[in-house]
């Protein structure tokens, strides 16, 4: 039987500008924006790509304090393409690093242990990793 993860609530403050972060800057696809009510909102949203979409809602969501998920990670094949797109997308995004090394020798040298960090604008942090091994 496979196991797999779906979806991950993000936890933010403003539900229109988390959206709008993460459609217009980091390029994820709205798969549905539902209003239940005044008080209940849900936004699905997933990256390129992925089999694994991020929550943020209201009301219908685990209540848990704005900017309080750390270390979520992204997986892409090169690094610093992924790099120049959210520079040129406006997102505050650590230079690359390298974290670590390889145990055997791999054809790309950020493969594995290449990194960028940033955060939304409520302080969710996302680590984004080069494996090419799975493009």
């Amino acid at each position: 039987m496979n196991w797999t993860l779906e979806v991950v609530i993000v936890p933010v403050s403003d539900l229109d500008r988390a959206k709008k972060f993460y459609a217009d800057q980091l390029g994820f696809t709205v798969d549905h924006d539902t209003v239940i009510s005044d008080d209940a909102r849900i936004i699905q949203l997933t990256p390129p790509g992925s089999g694994c979409s991020i929550v943020i809602g209201k009301g219908v969501v685990p209540d848990m304090p704005p900017g309080s998920l750390k270390g979520l990670q992204l997986v892409v094949p090169d690094l610093k393409r992924a790099h120049e797109e959210l520079v040129g997308r406006g997102v505050e995004v650590s230079d690359i690093q390298v974290v670590g090394q390889n145990p055997r020798p791999v054809p790309d040298p950020l493969d594995n242990v290449g990194f960028v960090f940033f955060t939304d604008p409520d302080g969710n942090s996302w680590g984004v990793q080069q494996i090419s091994s799975r493009a």
